[in-house]
């Protein structure tokens, strides 16, 4: 069974006792299409001393709820969503079909990765431009540094 809900994912519970309530993805099943959801659907196990130095009681465990039973929260826009599904550079992405946003955070994180080492590299480049031209030539670097822009447009500077 195909499962649109994968570890770490916030779902809602759409039905049963815990209906409208929302939490994290614990454990998937794909065989038998079942989902833990951390304190969702919560049950108590009678746990029998095995042995002398054991202790008898009660532990309250998370029990599994069917797939069809909750629905993806989407990070961006705070919904539950369905799960649409699309090719995106080469890999196949899980999509939110009310904002079309990745529900993939290993893409996220891969773009956001790429665009935070462009920026770095560039900004690491720009100094280090600006440090040879300062050490060389104090006079070319006053003129190198970077010009304020004026606000006005320039049909305004043209009627002054």
């Amino acid at each position: 069974m195909n499962l649109n809900v994968r570890k770490g994912d916030n779902v809602k519970v759409l039905t049963g006792k815990d209906k409208g309530k929302t939490g994290k993805v614990i454990a998937t099943d794909p065989k038998s299409g079942r989902v833990l959801v951390e304190g969702v659907n919560i049950a108590t196990h009678h746990m029998k001393a095995r042995s002398a130095n054991e202790q008898s009681g009660k532990r309250k465990v998370e029990a599994p709820l069917d797939v069809s039973n909750v629905q993806i929260v989407c990070p961006s826009c705070g919904k539950s969503v369905r799960v649409r599904h699309q090719e995106i550079d080469g890999k196949n992405a899980r999509i939110c079909a009310k904002c079309g946003a990745s529900l993939d955070a290993s893409l996220k994180a891969d773009k956001s990765k790429k665009k935070a080492d462009k920026k770095a590299a560039k900004k690491k480049a720009d100094k280090e431009v600006a440090e040879e031209t300062a050490a060389t030539e104090p006079e070319k670097a006053e003129k190198a540094a970077p010009k304020k822009k004026s606000t006005k447009k320039p049909a305004e500077s043209e009627k002054e």
